[in-house]
């Protein structure tokens, strides 16, 4: 084939994957800026409001969608109610369990304010209240900047000097968040609710139904919904827990459809993605998926043993790992879908093909020298910033074990604390410090000596099999790990330093954060040494991150500016790829891409039911599906209430428990997971085989009516296409402060 022809043929695959992106709008994580530039689609896809109000981050109905730090939730009562999945209050729901009271089990509802419980330290809700263009702020001089040093220290010290002047206005939460790989910068000023309750959350039986078997996997029936509270202090700032706080009041909240949606219906996801690689270049992308994930894979199959074996099913200990092991095995399950997807999917095929054309394209414009050096140079970076990764995983792991984590981090703060809070690195300046106690706080719930210490023990076994050159001169040192130490002795040597240690106590932990740098050098506590030892050479690698990540800073922007005009070249509008702030997605209830229903049925948790974790469903929901006893959340076309739906919507991680939304505006369920087929969509979108699975509002209420008698919670709630439910106090005429001590009556 002719360099011409081949050019051609490229062109025409770059040209039909562009139209295919016009004529399949639900492609694209959109920023609420963009959405009335594609107004045209969503009206065509079947939306009724307005598109343009979708970019008001303060209307309806964006201003009830919030963020929860890794998680999505929305505001569904003006009493501050925001639901949200039950995997993601899971850490909560774990905190305030006991031996003796396991809310994993058992399930949790508040049926009084007052009986409303604290969820686990550093929970937080978000609410975005402004958005601000700060790009030539941050970037002006950077191209003038030789050291890719330099240009990482100015985009910090900008980035972290506008957070500061957005901070100013008190209980606000800012960032300035990276677009089109540093092309654009906007500051996303958030109010920072520090007061959350947990009010609600269905056992496990019900909100984790299915478990790790059906993770991922379609047909699923999990109640996978849980409510906390917004709660603040009485003149409404932002205040951390007291009794005299009172709920927040949002300006809006979303009405939940009992009506729901039916297939081919037009829904679309409002929530705060994690993070995409929609961009990546081949060289990440091979790195990704022929070294990394696989490596992910090998360790997460033994780490998740360790804690099997050190804290079984049934045990105390294990309640403190229940959230942990879900995480890990989501996560493996997760690679293990991408490895596969890939293989299956061609990936590294199709993004060699793409970058072909793209360069071909650039190399017809007139900017062609700019791009074309731009992206040779921004692989060169790419492969380094690899190799970095490589050498430095292993090590990266050994540093996990929480007192030893906790240690650096507390020698970490002892020096930057020497400097003025400006000049301190992201993570330990004065606005950081009561997320810092909290996670010190929080540690105690989550971590048990025994547990750590097998956890270790995995992670110094990979160490260990690396040759020399891979291993790290001040760890092996501190830890004594000569080539004649055998494994009996290291264990041993492991042991006496949980043994020894004072860190595994919250109060010595909080008073070490008042500690300075000379203090804790002085300290005899074994892992507060090995982070002393560590220290230097941690800075050292640090430092060399840094630079690479400079040079990326300059480069990147450049080969997303050639992204960017070969795709308006296209027809199409490209959207930046997902970096946790507000998005929109949308599309359609569909079924599975090999044929089959869009919605699973109440029959179908009793078709599973084995009476053993995870499909164990409860005997008074057994009860009531053969009773079949509906309530008025019965789908017509399916004669039974709809637990889960598929839709075509393109989510990724961090989307969990964003809300989704019909044609109205109107809730009609929760984005909890997505299929194994899926999966690849982080990298590469395929609108053919990408699903996304939804828990069903009316299968939300009808738990929460027929299962919880939850009904004072549902009458806060505005709930449309129900009848109004008999109650014996009227919610909304019962001021904030009366309610503080009693709950409507169900």
């Amino acid at each position: 084939m002719t360099r011409s022809m081949r050019t051609a043929c490229l062109g025409l695959l770059a040209f039909i994957s562009a139209t295919s992106l016009s004529a399949q709008a639900e492609e694209g994580m959109f920023t609420p800026d963009q959405l009335p530039e594609i107004a045209g689609s969503l009206e065509a896809a079947g939306l009724e409001i307005e598109p343009e109000a979708l970019s008001d981050l303060t209307g309806f109905p964006m201003g009830a969608i919030v963020s929860l730090g890794g998680c999505s939730a929305s505001f569904v009562s003006t009493w501050g109610l925001a639901v949200t999945n039950h995997h993601c209050v899971r850490g909560s729901i774990q905190f305030i369990s006991s031996p003796e009271q396991n809310y994993l089990e058992t399930g949790f509802l508040a049926t009084r304010f007052v009986d409303e419980a604290p969820a686990a330290p550093g929970t937080r809700i978000f609410v975005t209240v402004d958005v601000e263009d700060v790009t030539d702020r941050v970037r002006s001089g950077l191209d003038d900047m030789a050291r890719g040093r330099d240009v990482f220290s100015a985009i910090e010290a900008r980035r972290k000097e506008i957070v500061a002047e957005c901070e100013a206005q008190a209980g606000h939460r800012c960032q300035v968040a990276s677009f089109y790989g540093g092309a654009e910068f906007k500051l996303i000023d958030r109010l920072e609710i520090k007061d959350v309750r947990l009010v609600y959350a269905p056992g496990d039986a019900i909100g984790r139904y299915g478990g790790d078997i059906d993770n991922w996997m379609w047909p699923r029936h999990t109640g996978d919904f849980a409510i906390y509270r917004a709660y603040v202090a009485p003149d409404g700032s932002p205040a951390e827990y007291d009794e005299a706080n009172v709920p927040f009041q949002p300006s809006h909240v979303l009405e939940v459809s009992a009506e729901g949606v039916s297939e081919g219906d037009f829904v679309m996801v409002a929530g705060y993605p994690g993070t995409t690689s929609r961009y990546a270049r081949l060289t990440d992308l091979r790195n990704t998926f022929s070294w990394q994930y696989p490596a992910r894979v090998s360790l997460l199959d033994a780490w998740i043993g360790a804690i099997d074996a050190a804290a079984p099913p049934g045990s105390d200990v294990r309640i403190k790992y229940e959230a942990r092991l879900a995480g890990l095995s989501n996560y493996q399950k997760y690679l293990e879908g991408q490895i596969a997807g890939a293989e299956r999917a061609g990936l590294v095929e199709r993004r060699r093909v793409r970058e072909e054309a793209l360069a071909d394209w650039a190399e017809r414009q007139p900017s062609a020298e700019t791009y074309l050096q731009a992206i040779k140079q921004l692989d060169r970076v790419t492969e380094q910033m690899a190799a970095a990764s490589r050498r430095s995983f292993w090590y990266s792991q050994v540093r996990r074990p929480q007192l030893l984590s906790a240690a650096q981090r507390l020698y970490r703060l002892a020096q930057e604390r020497e400097k003025p809070d400006e000049a301190r690195a992201p993570g330990f300046q004065e606005r950081d410090m009561a997320m810092f106690r909290s996670s010190l706080e929080a540690l105690d719930r989550r971590f048990d000596p025994a547990v750590d210490l097998a956890e270790w023990q995995v992670f110094l076994d990979g160490y260990l099999s690396q040759p020399a050159a891979a291993r790290i001169a001040a760890y092996d040192s501190a830890l004594g790990l000569g080539d004649e130490v055998s494994r009996s002795a290291l264990s041993q040597r492991l042991e006496d330093f949980y043994a020894e240690t004072t860190l595994s106590d919250a109060e010595r932990r909080l008073e070490l954060m008042e500690a300075s740098a000379e203090a804790l050098e002085a300290s005899d506590d074994p892992f507060m040494q090995i982070a002393v030892a560590l220290y230097e050479t941690d800075r050292a690698l640090e430092e060399a991150d840094k630079e690479l990540s400079g040079r990326m800073a300059r480069l990147r922007p450049l080969y997303m500016d050639a992204i960017r005009a070969w795709q308006a070249d296209l027809g199409s509008i490209a959207y930046p790829d997902a970096n946790s702030t507000l998005r929109v997605t949308y599309g359609s209830v569909m079924g599975p891409p090999e044929g089959g229903p869009a919605f699973t049925t109440l029959e179908g948790i009793a078709a599973k039911h084995t009476g053993e974790a995870p499909f164990d469903a409860p005997a008074a929901q057994l009860e009531a599906i053969a009773a079949r006893n509906y309530g008025p959340y019965a789908m017509d076309a399916l004669e039974s209430v709809p637990v889960n739906f598929l839709s075509d919507l393109d989510v990724t991680g961090g989307n969990s428990g964003s809300a989704t939304l019909d044609s109205q505006g109107r809730l009609v369920g929760l984005l909890f997971d997505g299929t194994l087929e899926s999966v690849n969509s982080d990298w590469d979108f395929d609108a053919e085989t990408t699903r996304a699975i939804h828990v069903d509002t009316r299968y939300m209420l009808w738990v929460m009516e027929t299962l919880e008698g939850a009904r004072w919670l549902l009458n806060e709630m505005t709930i449309v296409g129900r009848p109004a439910m008999e109650t014996d106090t009227d919610t909304a005429s019962l001021a904030i402060p009366v309610v503080m001590d009693t709950a409507p009556s169900p």
